[in-house]
């Protein structure tokens, strides 16, 4: 989550803002996004030029807004991430509430596993740690910040609630490894991948390249696949998070076909989420990066 900031004065930031009121700490958090979307050219055009690549018909004005509006989420993620300590078991539902708690029971009671896909949206830090607190601590799959002291510091807060995290280098061997212990892993497979590491399907219309390493264990472990979103409801004042039911996996016989027909299913549910709330996705990532043989780059010198 705090890639973005990561060599700001970010210790002054969060003990300032865990230590204020909510509501005071959201607004500063909120200002602060927003200044570094103002003074941080390339973050905006990456996240217009992705928006133009999504919506090609959408206008100018429409873009600006919803851009404002991913920042406005990265700023209220911030404050309540500084607030994390605050939650408990008896307050997590005055913050984050569920829709659809049933459909990731139901997976988990089948005994083989779960893996959690999921997306760069709304809240999605708090909401693996609020679902620890309401009794279902999983494994996140993470890939370590470069400023080791802040990459310690966030590992701490990110487990504190019972959760547990493993590295992406790790990928296959703990996803596997998790689902024989009939656990729940949490994935981000939102993001561009370079070669060998995934597949392209599509996404808003255009070859994406994307983790397979999902499907693939899906595939090999019988697991269920659950989409889950973490959304900020505005009429609430919570955040909620959406479970869907657990996706039906397609099996062939083609090892290779079946491993890009789930991960395009996967990304499918991905892109109904980020149509419906695209203010809260993370679009100044150059998600369209890695291209297929032989196609131009889509990004020139963004």
């Amino acid at each position: 989550m705090l890639d973005w900031i990561e060599y700001a004065p970010v210790w002054l930031v969060v003990r300032t803002l865990g230590v204020l009121p909510r509501p005071l700490a959201r607004g500063i958090g909120i200002s602060i996004s927003h200044a570094v979307y103002r003074l941080h050219a390339r973050l905006r055009r990456v996240g217009q030029r992705n928006l133009e690549l999504a919506f090609p018909d959408m206008t100018g004005a429409e873009r600006d807004r919803i851009l404002r509006g991913v920042f406005t989420t990265l700023g209220r993620q911030l404050a309540d991430f500084t607030h994390l300590p605050r939650l408990t078991k008896d307050n997590v539902s005055s913050l984050v509430i569920y829709k659809g708690l049933e459909n990731y029971v139901a997976a988990q009671q089948l005994g083989k596993g779960v893996l959690f896909v999921t997306a760069h949206m709304g809240g999605w830090e708090l909401g693996s740690y609020a679902h620890a607190l309401y009794g279902h601590p999983i494994k996140i799959v993470v890939r370590g910040l470069d400023n080791q002291p802040l990459n310690r510091f966030v590992e701490r807060w990110r487990t504190r609630s019972g959760n547990q995290t493993f590295d992406k280098d790790d990928f296959a061997r703990g996803l596997i490894s998790a689902m024989r212990a009939g656990e729940t892993v949490g994935i981000l497979m939102d993001t561009n991948m370079t070669p060998p590491q995934g597949v392209f399907v599509p996404f808003f219309g255009r070859q994406a390249y994307t983790a397979s390493g999902l499907a693939r264990v899906a595939l090999h472990t019988g697991a269920a696949v659950v989409p889950g979103f973490t959304i900020w409801d505005e009429t609430q004042r919570k955040y909620v998070i959406h479970f869907d039911p657990a996706l039906p996996l397609v099996r062939t016989g083609n090892d290779e076909a079946d491993v890009v027909a789930n991960t395009a299913a996967f990304t499918a549910v991905i892109e109904k989420y980020v149509r419906q709330f695209p203010e809260q996705w993370l679009w100044v990532h150059r998600r369209w990066k890695t291209r297929p043989p032989g196609e131009e780059p889509l990004y020139g010198s963004v």
